[in-house]
C-alpha cells in the first residue's frame, strides 16, 4: 500500500527573485531581508536571483531572458515556488504562474502569512484577516491557481483556501463585517486612552524596525515576560506595562508591531488602531539595532512610517540597542531625535542611563510646584505622590510644605481652594 504524504509537512523550497531599479546595494539588502522573512514563514531559500532593470516589467516582473533562467533553476533545484521581493499586480501574478509553471508569491503574501501565524488576540486576528482578504480580493484568480499547486505553505494560513473560494461578494461582505468589529475595538481603545489621560499617567510608545529588540527592552524595563525571539515580527499584539522610576514617577510603556521596508499598505491600514498608540503617546522610544549594516535605512523606514501615521512631531528618544554586538568603533547618531542613549537590552548595559534620561524628560514635561497645605488638605499630597514627583514635604505648625513636579493639568486643581 502506498504511503500517504502529508502535504503540509513537505518542506517548502523557494527561489527568491528581485528587480534592482537603482544603483547601489539596496535591492540586494532587501533580498537578504526577504530571505529572513521566508525563513520566519517556515520555508527554505534554495536560490536568490537579482535582475537590474530600468523599471520592473509591468507584465511579468522580470524580463523574458531572466524568466527562462528562473524557470530552469526551479526545475534544477526542485523548488516548490518562487517569491518576488515586491507586491505583484494580479496580472503579474497570473503571468508569472503561467511562465514559470510553479507557485508564485510576493513579499506582501509572506508578511501577511507571518502575521497570521503570530496573531494571538482577537484584535490581532481581526486585523490580519482584514488585511489578507483586502489583499486577496483583487487576486482571486491567480491565487486560486497558486493554491491548487500546493495544499500548504506560505499564503495558506489565516483565512486560507476555503475563504478564497468564496465569490467576491462574500469576501466583501466579510471585509465589511471585520471593519465593523475593528471599529468596536477602536472605540474600546479610545475609552482606555481617555482613562489613561484622566489618570495623568504619561505614555511612551516603543517603536522600531522589526527585530531591533523592542520586546527585549520592555521585558528588561518592566519584567513584562513577553516573547522576545531573534526573529522578524516575533511579537505582533501590542503590550502595555507600567514602569515605576526611582523618583516614584510612573510611565506606561507600550510595545508596537515592528516596521519593515515595503510594509504592505493593507497592513498599515488594518493595524492603524494599534500603530496609533505612537500617535497618542507623550513620548516615543525609537529602538534601533545598532549592529545592523542597514541601520540608517531602518531608521529612515521608521520615521517614514511614523509620518504616515501622523505621529511625527513627538519627543523622540533614539535607543541604540545591541551595542554589545556593534563592530564599528564610531558611535551611532540620529540627527532627527531629541535624545539619544546607547544600550544593550540583552546584557543591561546602559539601562541606568536610559532610566535617568526618562526621569529627566518627564520632569521637564511637568510643572515645578511649591505650596503649604493645611493638615485638612493632606489628601492632595497623595495626588502629587500618585501622579507627579514629590521632592520634599515638611511638617510645620502652619501646615505641610511641599515641593514637587506635577503634570500641568493637575496644577490648577491643586492651587484651588
Amino acid at each position: 500500500m502506498a504511503e500517504l504524504i502529508e502535504v503540509k509537512d513537505m518542506e517548502e523550497r523557494v527561489i527568491l527573485i528581485a528587480v534592482g531599479t537603482e544603483e547601489g546595494t539596496d535591492a540586494a539588502a532587501s533580498l537578504e531581508e526577504l530571505e529572513d522573512l521566508v525563513d520566519t514563514a517556515g520555508a527554505v531559500t534554495v536560490d536568490k536571483i537579482l535582475q537590474n532593470r530600468e523599471k520592473i516589467h509591468p507584465g511579468t516582473y522580470l524580463g523574458k531572458g531572466k524568466l527562462e533562467e528562473v524557470k530552469e533553476r526551479v526545475w534544477e533545484l526542485n523548488a516548490t515556488g518562487v517569491v518576488c521581493d515586491d507586491e505583484l499586480s494580479p496580472a503579474q501574478l497570473r503571468n508569472l504562474e503561467e511562465a514559470l509553471d510553479t507557485k508564485v508569491m510576493d513579499r506582501t503574501m509572506v508578511i501577511l502569512d507571518i502575521f497570521a501565524s503570530r496573531a494571538i488576540t482577537s484584535e490581532g486576528n481581526i486585523q490580519v484577516e482584514l488585511a489578507q482578504l483586502k489583499y486577496r480580493a483583487a487576486r482571486l484568480v491567480g491565487l486560486r491557481n497558486s493554491l491548487s499547486r500546493l495544499g500548504g505553505g506560505i499564503g495558506t494560513r489565516g483565512p486560507g483556501e476555503k475563504k478564497l473560494e468564496m465569490d467576491r461578494r462574500l469576501i466583501h461582505e466579510r471585509i465589511s463585517q471585520l471593519k465593523s468589529e475593528l471599529e468596536a475595538v477602536k472605540r474600546h481603545r479610545e475609552v482606555q486612552r481617555k482613562q489613561r489621560e484622566r489618570a495623568h499617567t504619561p505614555v511612551a510608545a516603543i517603536v522600531g524596525y522589526t527585530n531591533a529588540g523592542k520586546s527585549t527592552l520592555l521585558n528588561r524595563l518592566t519584567h513584562a515576560g513577553i516573547l522576545a525571539e531573534d526573529k522578524l515580527f516575533a511579537t505582533l499584539d501590542p503590550t502595555t506595562r507600567s514602569l515605576e522610576l526611582e523618583s516614584g514617577q510612573k510611565l506606561l510603556m507600550t510595545d508596537t508591531v515592528g516596521f519593515i521596508r515595503k510594509l504592505p499598505h493593507h497592513l498599515v491600514e488594518a493595524f492603524k488602531s494599534t500603530l496609533e498608540e505612537a500617535k497618542y503617546s507623550d513620548l516615543i522610544l525609537h529602538v534601533v539595532d545598532s549592529s545592523s549594516s542597514q541601520m540608517d535605512m531602518q531608521m529612515h523606514v521608521v520615521y517614514e512610517t511614523l509620518r504616515e501615521l501622523g505621529a511625527d512631531g513627538k519627543t523622540v528618544v533614539t535607543v541604540f540597542n545591541k551595542m554589545d554586538q556593534r563592530q564599528e568603533e564610531q558611535l551611532p547618531r540620529d540627527l532627527h531625535s531629541d535624545y539619544q542613549v546607547r544600550i544593550s537590552a540583552r546584557t543591561g548595559q546602559g539601562i541606568e542611563d536610559l532610566l535617568s534620561l526618562l526621569e529627566r524628560i518627564l520632569r521637564n514635561q511637568n510643572v515645578y510646584f511649591e505650596r503649604v497645605f493645611s493638615y485638612s488638605e493632606a489628601g492632595r499630597i497623595q495626588q502629587i505622590r500618585k501622579y507627579g514627583e514629590l521632592l520634599s514635604e515638611e511638617y510645620r505648625e502652619d501646615g505641610i510644605a511641599v515641593k514637587a513636579y506635577i503634570p500641568a493639568e493637575l496644577f490648577a486643581g491643586l492651587l484651588g481652594e
